[in-house]
């Protein structure tokens, strides 16, 4: 029997991802494929590198969709059952929303996918899949098989994605992770880790754990095991890393090239109004610096259209990125996904503009009232943000004085300015 994986990806964001230099891969379809028995021949279609090939032969359709990939995922299902193919659709978006997604598929998996996949798997061979398969449990990360990176096409630079935790501690208002993890930390063992980073070819790796520092004595104990194989990695953490000298010094050791840490906001207002008050602005310009001083990049979160947000928050957002040496940054719209009290509150006060989930990928449409913006307004600062911090006068700045890894730190940011370019007009100074 033949499964077939598919990655959606929307087609307004496979336009701007497809400009970057440097895009790892999703794990969720090569993980899921390490769990599925051998007699099974499995495929994988990412969509950011090839369009979906109908014609291929397949007795089941596995499809894994975020928020605004959502209704193009849908409609690569329908495709499929209209030939009498069943369909399974799990991933975030299934998650958030399991009944609408079951009007659109044959089964729906709902959360993590460790227990309930080969459960769905006999299920099909049985000829009784049913409509919902919901974890009973989180599962355990101990034992997880290594994902199929084979099934990774033209990803020869970045195949190495993996997993050392999940979850993290935190539940700030337009997260999503409080409603897949219920804030529930778990770990794999750090030599399982290290074995599985040991497989893989090559330096670069990413880790895309939730906060891979979420607990120091876990993260030392990982950086630690994995130090030997002397890769590149990176992963995201929140700005309380800066405080544990022990553990950045583990991470350079074990070959730390960069954090992606959330900043989002430059208002100190806006991060108390979203539940992230643990983010001190003051503190930023330290926590940059501290990395810097370890040859760790930053990559930061940053976001626009919070509450407190009004007119002067994109030019003080450049300047505040510019003057702590940002050595990258994802500039996004706010997106209150559903599911998220962002999106509850945004509802009760009547300040959704759409419930068109094509449009909530937090760079191409506004979709919500902003309290101080038009959505206008928002939109074209949003879009002047993006392309003054990728200027080739800003990457200057701000690399020439943090000069952290300026070998992948400056393809990195010309990448960006390469896929923003392309996409959005030059805009005035708002």
């Amino acid at each position: 029997m033949k499964i077939e994986f598919i990655t959606a990806e929307a087609p307004l964001t496979r336009n701007l991802r497809q400009g970057e230099f440097i895009r790892f891969p999703q794990l969720t379809m090569p993980l899921l494929a390490a769990l599925t028995p051998d007699d099974f021949q499995v495929h994988h279609t990412d969509e950011i590198i090839t369009p979906v090939d109908y014609s291929r032969p397949a007795d089941l359709v596995a499809i894994t969709c975020t928020t605004p990939a959502a209704p193009h995922a849908y409609e690569i299902a329908q495709r499929y059952r209209e030939r009498g193919i069943p369909v399974v659709l799990g991933g975030p978006h299934p998650t958030l929303l399991p009944a609408e997604a079951s009007t659109h598929a044959d089964a729906v998996v709902v959360g993590e996918a460790e227990d309930t996949w080969p459960r769905l798997l006999e299920d099909f061979r049985r000829g009784h899949l049913q409509p919902l398969y919901r974890a009973e449990r989180p599962p355990s990360l101990t034992g997880l098989p290594h994902a199929r990176r084979d099934l990774l096409e033209g990803r020869w630079y970045s195949k190495g994605v993996l997993i050392a935790s999940r979850g993290c501690p935190y539940a700030c208002e337009y997260c999503t992770l409080p409603h897949f993890y219920h804030r529930q930390l778990r770990f794999r063992p750090p030599e399982e880790v290290a074995e599985e980073v040991a497989s893989i070819p090559g330096k670069p790796i990413v880790f895309w754990d939730d906060n891979i520092a979420a607990d120091p004595t876990y993260a030392k104990a990982l950086f630690r095991a994995i130090t030997p194989y002397k890769k590149w990695w990176t992963a995201q953490a929140t700005v309380a890393v800066a405080e544990d000298d022990e553990l950045l010094r583990a991470a350079a050791d074990s070959g730390c090239k960069a954090f992606f840490l959330g900043l989002e906001s430059f208002s100190q207002a806006s991060l108390n109004g979203t539940n992230k008050a643990f983010n001190r602005v003051a503190d930023y310009r330290r926590v940059v610096a501290k990395l810097h001083s370890y040859g760790i990049a930053v990559q930061a979160g940053i976001m626009l259209g919070f509450d407190h947000d009004g007119p002067d928050v994109f030019a003080r957002t450049v300047q505040a990125a510019e003057e702590i040496c940002l050595d990258s940054a994802t500039i996004s719209l706010v997106v209150p996904f559903p599911g998220t009290a962002l999106f509850s509150r945004l509802e009760r006060e009547g300040r959704l503009l759409t419930y068109d989930w094509s449009k909530y990928n937090g760079k191409t449409d506004v979709v919500f009232q902003p309290r101080l913006l038009s959505p206008d307004a928002l939109q074209e600062g949003f879009e002047w943000v993006r392309r003054q911090f990728y200027s080739l006068e800003s990457i200057w700045s701000r690399l020439s004085r943090s000069r952290t890894g300026l070998e992948w730190n400056i393809l990195r940011n010309l990448g960006y300015r390469r896929a923003i370019y392309r996409h959005t007009p030059p805009r005035p100074a708002p």
